[in-house]
C-alpha cells in the first residue's frame, strides 16, 4: 500500500510530460493485451469455422453422391432425389452455407463428367442456388456480379444470357470480362455476337482468354468477322485479326486491305504479316509503292513481309534499302538480297565498313 502511495505520489509530482508519457506506456499495454486476447479468439473462431466447414462438406458431398444414384429411368426426379433436394433447399439460406454446398457442387462437377455432371447443374437449378446467382447480377458492387456471371458459367446456365449480357459495357473490366467468358464457354462462336454491340475496350489478357476457350472447341462454323473488321471499337478490330489468322479467313481479304488506311497505326501494323499469313499479294504492291508514306512500324512490318513474298522484280527496290538507317530494314534487306542473288550480295558486302552493317553481313553469312 505504501508503495503504490508513492507512486501515485511521484506521478503526481512528476512534470506534465512524465505524466503524459506514463499514460502512453499504460494505454499501450492495454492495447497489446487487447489485440493478443482478440488475436486468440479470433485464432479459435477460425479453426472453428474450418471445422464447421469440413464437416458440412462431408455432408454435402455425402448428400449430392446419394442424389447422383437415387435416380431411376421411371422418373425424372426420384422421391428419394426430392428429398435431398428439399433437405439441401432448407440450408443454402445461410451465405455460409451456400457458399460451401456450390463449391462442393463444383468440386464433385470437375471429377465426374457425362450425365452425371448434368445431374449436378440440374440439381444447381433444383435446389433454388441460380435464384442466388442471379439476384447477384442486380448487385452494386462489381465483384459480387461477376462471381455470379461466373457460377452461371461454371453450372451450365444458358437460358439467362439476356441477363448476363446487361453488362457487356459494365465500367470494370472484371465484370465484362465475366461476362465475355460465360458467352464464349457456352456458345462458342455464336457468342461472339457480343462484339456487334461493346464500345467498351478488350483488353489483350481477355482477348487471349476468349481465343483459348474457342479452341477448345473443335469442329465449330467460324463467325463471319467482316462487320467486326470495320466496327469503330479498335480493340473489336484488333480481335477479329487474330480470328482471321487463326481461322484462315481468305475470304475477308478486302476488308483487311482496307485496313492499310486505318486511322490507329497498331491496326495498320497488325495487318501487315496477317496478310502475308494468307499470301495476299496485291498488299505488297500496295505497301512498295506506298512505302515512303509508311510509319516506322510499318515499313519493318513491310519488310518482314518481303522476306516471305519477294520477287526478283523487287531487287531495284531491296537495293535501295541495304544502307537503310533502321538495323530490321537493313537486315532483311541483305537477307533477301542473299536469297535473290548471292553474287550480288557478295559484290555489295564490302560496301561499307560501318560496324553495324558489317555484323549483319557476317551473320547472314554464317547463316
Amino acid at each position: 500500500m505504501v508503495e503504490n502511495n508513492y507512486f501515485v505520489k511521484s506521478f503526481e509530482e512528476s512534470s506534465l510530460v512524465i505524466q503524459l508519457v506514463w499514460i502512453c506506456i499504460i494505454v499501450l499495454v492495454f492495447s497489446i493485451i487487447f489485440i493478443i486476447i482478440y488475436l486468440k479468439y479470433l485464432r479459435s473462431l477460425l479453426r472453428k469455422n474450418d471445422l464447421l466447414k469440413i464437416k458440412i462438406e462431408k455432408e454435402y458431398e455425402a448428400s449430392v453422391i446419394n442424389y447422383l444414384y437415387a435416380g431411376n429411368e421411371a422418373e425424372e426426379i426420384s422421391a428419394e432425389q426430392q428429398a435431398i433436394i428439399d433437405e439441401l433447399k432448407s440450408n443454402i439460406s445461410e451465405t455460409f452455407k451456400r457458399d460451401i454446398l456450390i463449391s462442393t457442387l463444383l468440386k464433385l462437377s470437375y471429377e465426374i463428367s457425362g450425365e452425371m455432371a448434368e445431374s449436378i447443374h440440374k440439381l444447381y437449378i433444383k435446389t433454388g442456388l441460380i435464384d442466388y446467382s442471379l439476384s447477384k447480377l442486380r448487385n452494386k458492387k462489381w465483384n459480387i456480379i461477376a462471381n455470379g456471371i461466373r457460377e452461371l458459367t461454371l453450372f451450365h446456365v444458358k437460358e439467362v444470357q439476356d441477363q448476363v449480357k446487361i453488362h457487356i459495357n459494365h465500367p470494370k473490366t472484371e465484370v465484362r470480362s465475366a461476362m465475355q467468358l460465360y458467352l464464349v464457354n457456352l456458345f462458342h462462336f455464336e457468342g461472339l455476337a457480343f462484339l456487334n454491340d461493346i464500345t467498351t475496350p478488350i483488353s489483350e489478357w481477355d482477348q487471349i482468354q476468349l481465343l483459348e476457350v474457342l479452341q477448345l472447341h473443335k469442329n465449330q462454323k467460324v463467325a463471319d468477322i467482316k462487320s467486326w473488321l470495320k466496327s469503330t471499337n479498335e480493340s473489336v478490330v484488333l480481335f477479329a485479326l487474330k480470328l482471321a489468322k487463326i481461322y484462315n479467313q481468305y475470304g475477308v481479304k478486302d476488308e483487311l486491305m482496307a485496313l492499310l488506311n486505318h486511322k490507329n497505326i497498331k491496326i495498320r501494323v497488325d495487318v501487315i504479316p496477317l496478310l502475308s499469313h494468307l499470301s495476299i499479294i496485291e498488299a505488297k504492291i500496295i505497301l512498295k509503292n506506298n512505302f515512303k508514306e509508311l510509319s516506322l512500324e510499318e515499313q519493318i512490318a513491310f519488310f518482314e513481309m518481303m522476306e516471305n513474298v519477294y520477287e526478283k522484280t523487287d531487287k531495284p527496290f531491296i537495293m535501295e534499302h541495304i544502307l537503310n538507317p533502321n538495323f530490321e530494314i537493313k537486315f532483311f534487306a541483305l537477307k533477301i538480297l542473299k536469297n535473290l542473288n548471292i553474287d550480288e550480295f557478295n559484290c555489295f558486302k564490302d560496301l561499307t565498313s560501318e560496324p553495324e552493317f558489317v555484323r549483319i553481313v557476317k551473320y547472314i553469312e554464317s547463316n
